[in-house]
């Protein structure tokens, strides 16, 4: 009996872009734009992400230039970065805003390690989930009589390898991103 785990590699698949979305926000040492997903700015009456009101640089190693579109928005880029509580300084000149990115403190990095192996275990726990789901549905199947017990063992062990296969690519994403944080 073969059984389709397209739901649960889809499920992966998304939990898998997920976590690599959430650490592109978490800050390492050097200047990353993807940071800024993050931030919205109050423009025109309404909140927008910083990338679809300014042009954003990397002008250097530690810091960017955001340049926006219109320059009376800049200073609600600035505030929006401010607030948004990134560990990163703001300043203002005519080009834009300029976010330097000084160096973390072992305190900071103590605490961005943590969010990062929450966010891992809050992908661990969505894998589980669909894990789960699939179990249930080869349950259902076997007492309806489609799957026979000794296939439905041998698909859960298929299933197992799947999940460990997932678990292995989000632990190597947290290796990854602890290393950028140590750096």
């Amino acid at each position: 009996m073969a059984y389709d785990f397209q739901e649960f590699k889809q499920a992966s698949a998304s939990t898998l872009e997920w976590l690599k979305k959430e650490y592109a926000g978490v800050r390492t040492n050097e200047a990353n734009p993807n940071i800024l997903d993050a931030v919205s700015v109050e423009v025109y009456g309404s909140k927008m992400p910083i990338n679809q009101v300014a042009s954003i640089l990397g002008s250097g190693p530690k810091s960017l230039l955001i340049s926006p579109w219109d320059h009376d928005v800049a200073p609600s880029i600035d505030r929006a970065i401010r607030e948004s509580n990134l560990g990163v300084s703001v300043s203002m000149n005519a080009q834009g805003v300029r976010v330097s990115f000084p160096e973390l403190t072992s305190e900071r990095r103590v605490l961005l390690m943590k969010v990062v192996k929450e966010k891992l275990e809050e992908a661990r726990i969505r894998v589980r989930t669909e894990r789960e789901k699939s179990h249930d549905d080869l349950d259902r199947k076997e007492k309806e009589g489609i799957v026979s017990k000794d296939d439905k063992f041998r698909l859960r062990n298929d299933l197992q390898k799947l999940v460990d296969d997932t678990n292995l690519k989000l632990e190597e994403l947290a290796n990854k991103k602890e290393n950028e944080i140590k750096e």
